[in-house]
């Protein structure tokens, strides 16, 4: 028997939801050295929706849930990726922090890296922005209320977060480490008889 050959090919909706996914993946992966442009991106559509909410005078639960929802992400963004706190002492699983200046180097991995941190923030904006187009989930409320509990779990939160820094003596940034880097490269080509160091011994 013949197979058809429509059962080969995978439905129109399919294909074309494949095709959009990898057009997206692409575009992700063009934009990922590109830190600064990303994040002014993303700063330019949180103003255009802050401006949204506050011409429009509305959906601030939605934008509460926004401002948590990044509160989340960047206390993900400080952490590490194995929390010293959960490691059992008697386990070795593998590298972790140092907790003395004498122990060796060991680098910081973020538990949520700067892309994630940057997309999901990205993508959330996006969602809020398109909730705003719904009267629905614009619920009256007295923002002033939300405005000062998110500064208090803010507050608390960050908190908590350094005081887990300084238990556990780790930075979640490279700013103000020592850096250890070797001669820098002029472009000058060194002739046979040359030092490197181009002075020329007299004779």
């Amino acid at each position: 028997m013949e197979e058809e050959p429509f059962r080969s090919q995978p439905p129109f909706p399919v294909k074309l939801f494949r095709s959009l996914s990898r057009r997206y993946q692409s575009l992700l992966d063009v934009s990922t050295p590109y830190v600064a442009g990303r994040w002014i991106f993303s700063l330019f559509l949180l103003l255009s929706y802050m401006a949204r909410v506050i011409i429009a005078e509305g959906w601030y639960i939605v934008t509460y849930g926004l401002g948590i929802f990044y509160l989340n992400l960047f206390i993900q963004f400080l952490s590490p990726r194995d929390d010293p706190a959960l490691a059992d002492d008697d386990l070795d699983d593998g590298p972790g922090l140092p907790t003395s200046r004498d122990d060796e180097f060991r680098p910081f991995f973020r538990r949520l890296p700067e892309f994630k941190f940057w997309h999901s923030a990205t993508k959330a904006t996006l969602i809020a922005m398109f909730c705003t187009l719904f009267q629905a989930l614009n619920i009256p409320v007295f923002w002033p209320i939300l405005l000062v509990y998110f500064f208090t779990l803010f507050a608390i939160t960050m908190k908590k977060q350094i005081k887990h820094m300084y238990k556990y003596k780790y930075l979640p940034w490279t700013r103000g480490k020592t850096r250890y880097g070797g001669r820098a490269d002029t472009g000058r080509v060194v002739q046979p008889n040359e030092p490197e160091d181009g002075v020329v011994d007299q004779v």
